[in-house]
């Protein structure tokens, strides 16, 4: 896969952490850096674990669909950038439940919700060249850095920004989608 492409893939993969995190953010009176990093941590540990569990159940299957992959992987992709997409558009997108307190418990749950397209990212994945370990740490690289930043400035523009993160992360898988399937045809 094109590094440009894989950079790409990490960073779509962390915008709906992102505009998660925008939600978090602005639930705090004032976010301090280490409050941020440790929210950022926490998602991007999750983001990067669950495309290797795809990536495990992608492989196991991958004898059977060789001749498939590239239009497994852009179906996944843009199923799943069509859907950040709609969540984006839809109407109360930007209203995110505002947490009194930022638990770990907590924190992970909405982690492991924003990582279940990793997940199905990583099936993908493992239908096509790729290096897991490097795409799984980027997206994670991807969602820390994401994430951390989202809380920092989710206090102020968490309302305008929250929904439209979705949208671009969305655009930018199927547009990844589009990538790999033009270059397996």
């Amino acid at each position: 896969m094109n590094p440009i492409a894989l950079i790409l893939l990490a960073f779509a993969m962390s915008t709906d952490a992102f505009a998660a995190a925008i939600g978090k953010g602005a639930s705090l009176k004032n976010p301090r850096l280490p409050d941020a990093l440790r929210i950022g941590l926490i998602f991007g540990s999750i983001e990067a674990i669950t495309p290797l569990i795809g990536w495990l159940i992608g492989k196991s299957a991958s004898s059977y669909v060789e001749a498939w992959d590239h239009w497994i992987a852009f179906s996944l992709l843009v199923i799943l950038g069509a859907h950040m997409i709609y969540e984006g558009l839809k109407p109360g997108a930007e209203d995110m439940e505002k947490p009194s307190r930022q638990s770990f418990l907590k924190l992970s749950l909405t982690a492991i919700g924003t990582s279940i397209d990793a997940m199905a990212v990583g099936v993908g994945l493992a239908f096509i060249d790729v290096n897991i370990w490097i795409a799984a740490g980027l997206i994670g690289l991807a969602t820390t850095f994401m994430v951390t930043l989202g809380v920092m400035v989710g206090r102020v523009v968490g309302s305008v920004l929250g929904h439209r993160a979705e949208i671009f992360g969305g655009v930018t898988l199927i547009g990844v989608g589009v990538w790999i399937l033009s270059s397996h045809l």
